[in-house]
């Protein structure tokens, strides 16, 4: 047990050691910790009403696999909905965090060589991982260096499957998604793979993501959403081919092993999107609160930031003063926490501010007052 003990106090010495947050609530205090983008999260009391006349009988538990549940209906009508929206077949999962596991091992077939961007997501990597895949990672969104690596491997493998974020969680910037379809264009045995978990919601005309925003959908080969973030439930998705939908029912073992998600929350995933795809409003709010988030930590820090969503990084290169800036923001009545090793590289610890469409103007001024407090 000593050995477990000596490495927790090296965590400790090193400023990156990880506790269960617990944070006094309060009407004062500015949350910025959670994904909740659209601010649904909030407001989750005003939609209760309509989920008890649409779902009154809906169940709390599933209580089996969705290969043996016998009650699909909830279920069913979510990938509808999404299978429509996407104009692609829908599948749902547990978690992102299942959805990538799952998908990634499952279509790591035989011939399959994975190219990742460096900063995908440890689900992702975990996927690989499990897999045993053949995997080579390019530099962060340079579509140089991946080109060259598709230039080496192409006809080497049956296929290349390229995977990145649409949005990437910690410094918020962006994936170059139409220059990877111009290059999956090119060698038409590439396959792309995008993970829309912080896109969801945010981006495009319903909501459905930058994918959409930029009328990319029909290029994307896999496209995951998580449910749990802008959407304000639990659980996410896979949208695909027919084909790659059917392989994964019969070999995503996230998919085949889990018990079912309650029907209860498909069904207030199902409510959710439906609200989400007309919140226009809300989506240009967002924009011009992150924008003006984003120029303002420019402006104390004096350096470019690299966000380009509602995720803004501030950063600060040094786990212990990471931390301490983190409780004088608290302090302040900004709650924002510190992003340390090994979410982040060493040299890379920041503290990551999460907005929402439910800030005002005067608000995002608070927050930028408290940094500049918090900084001093």
């Amino acid at each position: 047990m000593n050995h477990y003990k000596k490495i927790l106090d090296t965590y400790s010495q090193e400023g990156r050691l990880r506790e269960i947050p617990h944070h006094q609530s309060g009407n004062e205090l500015i949350n910025l910790t959670l994904n909740d983008y659209m601010g649904l999260g909030a407001r989750n009391g005003e939609f209760m009403e309509e989920f008890r006349r649409r779902f009154p009988h809906v169940s709390m538990t599933s209580s089996a696999s969705r290969l043996l549940a016998t009650d699909q209906d909830v279920y069913a009508e979510l990938e509808r909905h999404l299978t429509e929206a996407y104009g692609k077949p829908a599948l749902l999962f547990n978690s992102g965090y299942h959805a990538n596991t799952g998908t990634v091992s499952a279509l790591n077939i035989s011939g399959t060589l994975w190219l990742t961007d460096k900063l995908i997501h440890a689900s992702v990597i975990d996927g690989i991982k499990l897999a045993g895949a053949e995997c080579r990672r390019w530099a962060h969104n340079d579509v140089a260096k991946l080109r060259k690596l598709v230039e080496r491997f192409y006809g080497e493998y049956e296929r290349l499957i390229v995977i990145c974020e649409s949005v990437y969680s910690m410094d918020g910037d962006m994936a170059p998604i139409e220059e990877l379809v111009a290059l999956k264009r090119e060698f038409p045995g590439v396959m792309l793979y995008v993970d829309e978990a912080h896109g969801l919601g945010c981006f495009g005309g319903h909501g459905l993501g930058v994918c959409e925003e930029r009328g990319l959908i029909d290029e994307i080969d896999i496209l995951v959403g998580t449910l749990g973030k802008a959407c304000a439930s639990s659980g996410a998705f896979v949208v695909t081919t027919p084909l790659l939908h059917d392989f994964l029912v019969n070999n995503a073992r996230s998919f085949i092993f889990s018990t079912a998600l309650p029907p209860a929350c498909a069904a207030w995933s199902l409510l959710m999107l439906e609200h989400l795809s007309g919140m226009a409003s809300e989506r240009q709010h967002l924009a011009e609160i992150s924008q003006m988030m984003r120029e303002g930590v420019e402006e104390i820090t004096g350096k470019p930031n690299p966000s380009r969503s509602a995720i803004v990084p501030l950063m600060v290169g040094d786990a212990t003063r990471a931390v301490e800036i983190s409780r004088r923001l608290e302090r302040e009545g900004v709650l924002a926490l510190p992003i340390r090793r090994p979410t982040v590289p060493e040299g890379g610890e920041r503290i990551r501010f999460s907005l929402h469409a439910g800030l005002s103007l005067g608000d995002v001024e608070k927050i930028l007052n408290s940094i500049k407090s918090a900084m001093i």
